[in-house]
């Protein structure tokens, strides 16, 4: 009688589990739902329209990494009639367009913090002799300068700080390793 109850148990068991292919299928239709998820996420935020900041830092990025990869030197303009940055070498140039509405005002300064003329307006103070262009090395490194955005003549601009070594954004506010901010 034993040997009776314990085969009619076994097969209850083997009811309540799953088997291999219900967890493979269960795993492909989340891996399904997961790729469409993010995929409807990444048309998202590509639908949002890119800031004159996003765009200049991609310009920035480009033309460094072809300055290292070709080793020749990149200049990096932007043409205010265009609303471009502008990537140039002894090859070519590639336009990075800025798609915005209304007029937009980008200046390259040189680094110091008020090295050039300045004028005061609307209570703001803007430099009023940008450079004409910055540029890439091949070394990775470029020239120390400031980038300035207004999205008016009178509007308040806002400034990037770019780190020569790196080519990339000075943190403002950061503590400096002697103590002081």
């Amino acid at each position: 009688m034993r040997s009776a109850a314990r085969q009619s148990r076994l097969p209850s068991r083997r009811r309540r589990a799953f088997t291999l292919l219900e967890i493979l299928l269960a795993l492909a239709l989340l891996g399904l739902l997961a790729t469409l998820l993010v995929g409807g996420a990444g048309r998202l935020l590509e639908g949002r329209g890119r800031s004159a900041e996003e765009i200049f830092w991609k310009a920035a990025t480009e033309a460094r990494r072809y300055a290292l990869l070709r080793g020749q030197d990149v200049r990096l303009a932007y043409d205010g009639e265009a609303k471009a940055f502008v990537a140039s070498t002894r090859e070519g140039t590639q336009r990075f367009p800025v798609p915005v509405k209304g007029e937009l005002l980008i200046d390259f300064l040189g680094a110091g913090t008020s090295g050039g003329a300045t004028v005061l307006i609307g209570g703001s103070l803007i430099e009023t002799q940008p450079l004409p262009f910055v540029t890439f090395y091949a070394d990775g490194t470029c020239s120390a300068f400031r980038v300035q955005l207004r999205q008016s003549r009178a509007g308040e601009p806002r400034f990037l700080q770019i780190d020569p070594w790196t080519c990339a954004p000075v943190l403002s506010g950061a503590a400096s390793p002697g103590g002081r901010g």
